[in-house]
């Protein structure tokens, strides 16, 4: 309004009377100065109304889950697969909020245990890092450092829970959170009401060929994830005689003797959250189950594994209870010692 009524005035002085020099500079000057005064009230910010969110697309400020019950009992998890190394979303080093960041020259082998978060409506239908947008009820989830888009399988540390997600976003920037996931993907971890939960993140390596790697272990995806290693020495056909498998014996891990296939229900860096899933585990099997610790290139692991089992068709059988059992993203996979 201030400047509407500065022009008005201006515009009314500059019609004079032509007929004199004195005017006709007059008219010069004043044209001039309504000039400067449009040029300044364009540049002047209109005022943002009241209760409107200048906060960077990182906050976490106002997010929330959305309205409803969502169910997650039917969703999927990402499935990997290959895509040539992209530039978008992949710039290193990068800054947020005055702090530095590099993205990993590969996600080869990348395992690494932290905070999750979640992100939801506030961030629902917006782009991501690499140019996508955010489904709250997809499985995808951002991360600092992993190469994107990418894969990662992530377990809820107090439950044993997984889900494999797509990464494709950059963050979490808030505290030392190592990954946000989507809100359907907290939710399917459990998590969801507490906001936060200590996980385990591995990242899945997905080669032009189609095959897949975590944490340096090979695996397919099917209804669950498979995978297949070679066995050092075939099984030999059990006995009808042939007494029943000690559970005391298979749960130490340490025995040679032991081959067959196993169920494997989850991997962990830390030997506490593989015990507590073994427990969990027991208490609804009466089949052993065991905590195996074992040394890779990307460190030591602690895997929780049903068994052994002589068969293939046994072995799913008790892959499709647990199933039910909320034992999700189980593992049949052939073991030696």
């Amino acid at each position: 309004m201030v400047c509407a009524a500065a022009f008005f005035y201006l515009a009314t002085r500059i019609s004079g009377d032509p007929r004199t020099v004195t005017s006709y500079r007059l008219r010069l000057w004043l044209a001039a100065l309504a000039t400067l005064v449009l040029a300044g009230c364009a540049s002047s910010p209109t005022p943002a109304p009241a209760g409107t969110d200048h906060s960077s697309r990182y906050t976490i400020t106002q997010d929330r889950a959305p309205d409803g019950n969502f169910d997650v009992s039917g969703l999927s998890d990402a499935v990997p697969v290959y895509q040539a190394p992209v530039r978008a979303g992949n710039k290193s080093p990068y800054t947020v909020w005055g702090k530095h960041y590099r993205v990993l020259d590969s996600n080869d082998g990348y395992v690494a245990q932290g905070t999750a978060s979640w992100y939801g409506e506030k961030f629902h239908g917006h782009k991501t890092s690499n140019g996508e947008r955010f489904d709250m009820y997809e499985m995808s989830a951002a991360h600092k450092s992993l190469r994107i888009p990418g894969y990662a399988k992530v377990t809820n540390l107090a439950n044993g829970r997984s889900v494999i997600v797509r990464v494709n976003d950059r963050g979490p920037f808030h505290g030392d959170r190592l990954i946000d996931l989507s809100y359907a993907a907290a939710k399917k971890l459990g998590y969801q009401s507490n906001g936060t939960a200590r996980v385990e993140v591995a990242s899945i390596t997905v080669k032009p060929d189609g095959s897949m790697f975590i944490a340096d272990q090979p695996f397919t995806m099917g209804r669950q994830q498979t995978v297949q290693q070679p066995l050092q020495s075939a099984p030999s056909a059990p006995s009808a005689s042939a007494p029943p498998v000690n559970s005391a014996v298979a749960e130490t891990g340490g025995q040679d003797a032991i081959r067959g296939l196993f169920v494997q229900l989850g991997s962990f860096s830390s030997r506490d959250p593989a015990e507590k899933l073994q427990v969990r585990a027991k208490s609804v099997l009466n089949d052993p189950v065991r905590v195996r610790s074992v040394d890779t290139a990307s460190g030591r692991f602690h895997r929780v594994q049903v068994g052994p089992f002589q068969d293939e068709g046994s072995a799913r059988k008790i892959q499709s209870l647990l199933d039910k059992k909320g034992f999700s993203q189980s593992i049949v996979m052939t073991d030696s010692h």
